[in-house]
C-alpha cells in the first residue's frame, strides 16, 4: 500500500510538473516557470526509474536524483520560482541572458550541492550549512509567497490566494523536515516522507499554476478595462 501511494505521488508530480509547465510556456511565455516545472517532473520521472529499477544506491539514476534535488531545492524553487512570478506581480520580463543565466546558476548548485545530500548533520559541518542553507532560502521564498498571496486576495482571488498559502506552508513544512527531522516511523528508504513530499511538491505546482493564471487573468482585464476589472475575480 505504501509503495502504490508513493507511486500515485511521484506520478501526480510528474503529469503537474510537464502538463502546467508546457502551458506556463505555451499559454503565458514564462520559460523561467514553464522549463523549473518540467525539471521537477523530470526529477520525478528519474526518481520513478530509480525506485522501480531496485532503489539501488549504486545507480547513476540515484547520483541523478540527487543532482535534481539539489538543483530545484537551492535556485529552482527559489530563485526561479520568485523571477517567474514577479511576471505577474511587477511585470516582470527577464531577457533571454536571464533565462539561460540563472538555469546556469541553478546547474552549477546542483552539481555543487548533490554531493551533500547524505551527510551526517552531526558530524558533517558542510553538511549541516547546506541543509540550513536549503531552509533559509525556503523561508525567504516563503516570504515572496505571502506577497503573492496579498496580491492574489486584493486582486480577488480568495481561494486561490487561501490555496496558495496552505501549499506553501506544507512546501516550507517538508523543507524543514527533510534534513532535521526524519520520521522515527518511516522505513530505510523514507517511503513515507517521500510520499508527502511528493504529492506536496506536485499539488505546489498545480496550485501556484492556478494562482498565476487568476492574477494574469486580472491583469489583463485591468488592462482592457480598468473601471470595471476590480473584483471580477472574486
Amino acid at each position: 500500500m505504501k509503495e502504490a501511494l508513493f507511486l500515485l505521488a511521484d506520478l501526480w508530480m510528474i503529469f503537474v510538473g510537464y502538463f502546467c509547465g508546457w502551458k506556463f510556456i505555451r499559454r503565458y511565455g514564462n520559460y523561467l516557470l514553464g522549463l523549473e516545472w518540467m525539471v521537477v517532473a523530470t526529477s520525478g520521472s528519474n526518481f520513478l526509474l530509480w525506485s522501480l529499477f531496485g532503489a539501488n544506491s549504486d545507480s547513476v539514476l540515484y547520483d541523478v536524483a540527487y543532482f535534481f534535488d539539489a538543483f530545484s531545492r537551492s535556485v529552482g524553487i527559489t530563485l526561479i520560482l520568485v523571477l517567474g512570478l514577479m511576471k505577474v506581480t511587477h511585470r516582470y520580463e527577464p531577457s533571454r541572458r536571464v533565462d539561460v543565466g540563472v538555469f546556469g546558476v541553478a546547474i552549477v548548485a546542483g552539481l555543487f550541492l548533490r554531493p551533500f545530500h547524505d551527510a551526517d548533520l552531526h558530524t558533517d559541518r558542510a553538511g549541516f550549512w547546506v541543509a540550513v542553507f536549503y531552509v533559509v532560502v525556503n523561508l525567504l521564498t516563503a516570504v515572496f509567497l505571502g506577497y503573492f498571496v496579498k496580491r492574489l486576495r486584493e486582486a480577488g482571488a480568495r481561494w486561490p490566494a487561501v490555496w496558495t498559502g496552505l501549499v506553501t506552508a506544507a512546501g516550507t513544512t517538508i523543507a524543514i523536515t527533510y534534513d532535521f527531522f526524519p520520521l522515527p516511523f518511516d522505513d530505510a528508504n523514507r517511503t513515507i516522507f517521500y510520499t508527502a513530499a511528493l504529492a506536496t511538491w506536485g499539488t505546489q505546482g498545480f496550485v501556484y499554476f492556478r494562482a498565476y493564471r487568476a492574477l494574469h487573468d486580472h491583469s489583463a482585464a485591468l488592462d482592457a478595462n480598468p473601471a470595471r476589472a476590480t473584483g471580477a475575480l472574486a
